[in-house]
């Protein structure tokens, strides 16, 4: 029990930690989370992949890194059509391996996302049955363009997040089906 007599809650720790964005006027923010059927390893090997995003976001075609995968280093994803933007140039601002980290900065590109920089943060949890899954946890923070109000412009990068979750759940639990099958088959 905490101070105030209520439950702990992990979520709210983990955001209070890892998710820290300066916000100034003209701009919105949002958390978004995610509970994957899957561990954090298998999950992570797909988010910490600066260098393939189209992995599991469905709206990346392509991606071209510059650079050797240290901090600051950019990369070039050319966007599916269907979106306002054909391209977005992106500038890794801290991958962590050992706290699941990874954070992203947009710095170029042909659309109205200006400012925009995100967090997204995993975290062992038990889930049905006692198995082992993932909490992720993916904030943002984006200027809201001229013309447009901060409940649109949050509500249009929410719901490029919520498809990019949901791919990546069913990537993960898909291969954490196969992992385990796998397992079984070598026994």
């Amino acid at each position: 029990m905490e101070a105030n007599g209520m439950e702990p809650n992990p979520e709210r720790e983990y955001i209070r930690r890892h998710h820290k964005h300066e916000l100034v006027e003209n701009q919105c923010s949002s958390t978004l989370v995610k509970h994957i059927k899957a561990p954090v390893h298998i999950v992570w090997s797909l988010v910490r992949r600066f260098d393939q995003p189209q992995k599991y976001k469905p709206f990346i075609s392509r991606c071209v890194v510059k650079g050797n995968m240290e901090i600051g280093t950019v990369r070039e994803v050319d966007v599916k059509s269907g979106l306002p933007a054909t391209r977005s140039t992106e500038r890794l601002e801290l991958l962590d391996d050992n706290e699941h980290i990874l954070s992203i900065r947009i710095v170029g590109g042909d659309h109205r996302l200006k400012n925009y920089s995100s967090i997204i943060s995993l975290h062992p949890e038990t889930i049905e049955g006692g198995r082992i899954g993932t909490l992720v946890i993916e904030s943002f923070v984006v200027d809201v363009p001229e013309g447009n109000t901060k409940d649109e412009t949050c509500y249009f990068v929410e719901a490029l997040i919520k498809c990019n979750l949901k791919s990546l759940a069913d990537i993960s639990e898909r291969l954490a089906i196969q992992d385990r099958t796998e397992s079984m088959n070598r026994v």
